[in-house]
């Protein structure tokens, strides 16, 4: 899209009553109705930088929009910033995994400060991040890169042998991960020699690491300043099929290791604003292991979740995390306590235990129980289940609330194999 083709649709303000610090179009880099709403309520003027397919839909709705490809590097990249610079931009806001690396060299070119980029760089590269971690002291399980199926055979011996196994004992998993790509897309778990033939040229390279028994969890981490404004800790009852806002009074008392952690995380990776979503393991001795970290929106539905159980919009915290020139005031005003949570707010994210579907089917004591609020479970109007692709492809989510840590986590974990789909 050439700059005379971009049609303004809203007006930039070219002065701010007093005390305003946002004279400047804020850029949202992906597509995320919700995000477009927050910078809509914030009344911080906006462009979204989406995939062109969602130029129709933009245009209908006077959504000033700049369609780009983000999988694509050429030659023709620098014009998107000038684009965007030319519209009044002055921040970018990644909302996806894709997305980090062009917010970060945006953000560089905004600020005039490279190292933006390098730093947006060092949370998309899996490899590179355990590095860092590494280097800071972060407690990380032990990894390397794989180029092809001879490292990955290597890699899985010498994890075992270190564990002392002896012939004939069952192999202890290593995981093997795409190195850029967003949460569990691609990730395998390979406790066999013969599983690492099911593995492809297209799969390297990529980055094995043993693994870990601990408790996972995740945290959602508004940044700014380099300080942290809002801690969220989402308890994992099952990795990719449910999860609840805020965690259980036995993960909520490790909020203060908890805490630490994030600072030495936030310190090593130079975070100075936005949102980061670290993952963590709990030992059994209570030490904690770092997993990975992204700088985006996470899945989940965890977004969601924290809205309901705190009561404030995390896109718009997003929003005003990213901006480098929100006031501390600002940032006072908009978030609660930590520990005002209104409840628990989970979520089961239904996948078909069939291949062919049939028949929506909800139990009445499911809808009936006190802490169910809704779902948007279908039936796919071609029966076929598509394939499941990491965590993702999930055929609706079942939604909750309640006053009972322990009652929301049997409800997750009784309806996780419910056949709800026949």
């Amino acid at each position: 899209m050439e700059l005379d083709q971009l049609e303004m649709n809203q007006t930039l303000q070219e002065s701010q009553p007093e005390g305003k610090t946002i004279p400047y179009l804020t850029a949202l880099i992906g597509w995320s109705l919700p995000a477009i709403e927050a910078c809509d309520k914030l009344n911080r003027p906006f462009v979204v930088v989406g995939p062109p397919d969602f130029k129709d839909y933009a245009e209908k709705h006077d959504i000033t929009f700049v369609g780009w490809e983000f999988d694509r590097l050429n030659e023709g990249s620098d014009k998107l910033y000038k684009q965007l610079k030319a519209l009044g931009t002055e921040v970018a806001v990644p909302l996806y995994e894709e997305c980090v690396e062009w917010a970060g060299a945006l953000n560089s070119r905004f600020r005039e400060e490279p190292r933006l980029f390098n730093r947006s760089l060092l949370l998309r590269d899996k490899g590179m991040m355990k590095r860092k971690a590494q280097m800071a002291g972060i407690k990380v399980g032990v990894f390397e890169e794989a180029r092809d199926k001879e490292d990955v055979k290597r890699f899985l011996k010498r994890v075992n042998d270190a564990l002392l196994k002896v012939d004939g004992d069952k192999y202890e998993p290593i995981h093997c991960k795409p190195l850029d790509k967003a949460g569990s897309v691609g990730h395998r778990a390979i406790d066999d020699p013969a599983d690492i033939d099911a593995l492809t040229d297209t799969d390297f390279p990529l980055l094995m690491e043993s693994h870990l028994d601990g408790q996972e969890f995740s945290c959602e981490v508004f940044v700014h300043g380099g300080k942290i404004q809002f801690l969220n800790i989402t308890e994992y009852v099952k990795l990719g099929y449910s999860n609840f806002v805020p965690p259980s009074p036995s993960l909520e008392e490790k909020r203060p290791v908890i805490r630490k952690a994030i600072e030495q995380l936030i310190e090593a990776f130079e975070v100075e604003n936005g949102v980061i979503h670290p993952e963590y393991f709990i030992m059994p001795d209570g030490t904690l292991h770092f997993g990975e970290v992204a700088a985006r929106v996470p899945g989940g539905h965890i977004f969601d979740l924290i809205e309901r159980a705190y009561g404030f919009s995390a896109y718009e915290a997003q929003i005003l995390c990213s901006d480098p020139n929100t006031t501390e005031e600002e940032l006072r005003k908009f978030f609660p306590g930590e520990d005002e949570a209104m409840g628990y707010a989970g979520c089961l994210m239904v996948h078909p235990h069939v291949n062919y579907i049939e028949e929506l089917n909800i139990p009445e004591e499911l809808e009936e129980h006190q802490f169910f609020e809704k779902h948007d479970m279908f039936t796919p109007p071609q029966g076929k289940v598509a394939e499941r692709v990491g965590f993702g492809n999930h055929y609706g989510t079942i939604f909750f609330f309640g006053d009972d840590s322990a009652e929301m986590t049997r409800l997750l974990v009784d309806y996780e194999k419910y056949d709800f789909y026949l």
